[in-house]
């Protein structure tokens, strides 16, 4: 079983992250052997939402973890990456969530994937032929870094490690996919694969925002939405995205915990069922006035 770690920081504090986060690491044994020259960063800038909403990564968080790489990789070039969507552009997220700051303060390139050169992919998942636009960057790295947000989401169930990436295809126009989400989402993840998660669970967004300062860490995507999926409440192999993944050797569904992990199922917000359900309901009825 792929090992996932929960570590609960003892406050919000530079300090008290950065130690959570090296231990975090630490309890999953990561490590790289090979050299690492670039280092690719993913975080979920889904729309113009404050971090403080728990519904994007933190720059704070990203710039703590950034200083903990650094430690192991000194001399590697680090590139904070996100791609246009159909309501978010980068210009203007990357400003507004303050990541054009960070960038200035802790020395990386800050990528619009949208605008670099891209190799156009096809593939197929459950019979589902889709075109992506991968960015030559990925191909280039050493090391890529998964800092997704845990959520809820009608469409998917749970958005985490695996639906995080599905923004590292280049194309903005996102909406064409959401028809077949789940295998678009497990698509993407087979032509990019991710070294490492780190969950960004300062504060989060359950049934409502809450501040947990925990730091979720392992090896494994698959594993990491599996294990958030239990804190939130679900079972993994109700969740359509994961048991793909698992079928397409991903990762594992099977998560050995390791750390903290009581408190995280103890404390996240959960949604009740009826909650889900109102939500699911709203979406369809959202979808078909969209469709007419």
């Amino acid at each position: 079983m792929s090992l996932v770690s929960f570590v609960h920081a003892s406050s919000c504090g530079y300090e008290a992250t950065k130690e959570a986060i090296k231990k975090s690491l630490k309890l999953i044994n990561f490590g790289i052997s090979k050299k690492v020259k670039n280092i690719v960063i993913k975080p979920n800038m889904c729309y113009y939402y404050h971090p403080s909403t728990g519904e994007v990564t933190d720059p704070y968080f990203v710039g703590v973890l950034i200083d903990v790489l650094r430690e192991n990789f000194e001399n590697s070039e680090i590139f904070v990456v996100e791609s246009d969507a159909s309501a978010m552009k980068c210009k203007y997220v990357f400003s507004m969530l303050g990541y054009d700051k960070l960038a200035e303060e802790k020395g990386f390139k800050l990528v619009n994937l949208s605008r670099e050169k891209s190799r156009i992919v096809c593939d197929n998942v459950n019979g589902v032929e889709f075109k992506f636009y991968v960015p030559e960057l990925f191909y280039e790295a050493d090391l890529i870094v998964n800092v997704p947000k845990p959520k809820y989401m009608s469409d998917v169930k749970i958005t985490c490690a695996l639906k995080n990436m599905f923004g590292c295809n280049a194309y903005a126009k996102k909406f064409i996919y959401h028809k077949a989400l789940n295998e678009a989402i497990v698509a993407i993840n087979k032509l990019i694969k991710t070294d490492l998660v780190v969950v960004d669970g300062l504060i989060v967004c359950g049934k409502y925002t809450k501040k947990l300062n925990l730091v979720i860490s392992s090896k494994d995507p698959v594993a990491v939405d599996a294990a958030v999926s239990k804190i939130m409440g679900i079972d993994p192999k109700t969740v359509k995205q994961i048991v793909l993944a698992s079928q397409h050797r991903l990762g594992r569904i099977d998560f050995s915990p390791v750390g903290d992990f009581s408190y995280a199922e103890r404390e996240f917000p959960k949604k009740t069922l009826k909650d889900r359900f109102r939500e699911s309901i709203a979406a369809i009825y959202l979808q078909l006035f969209r469709e007419q």
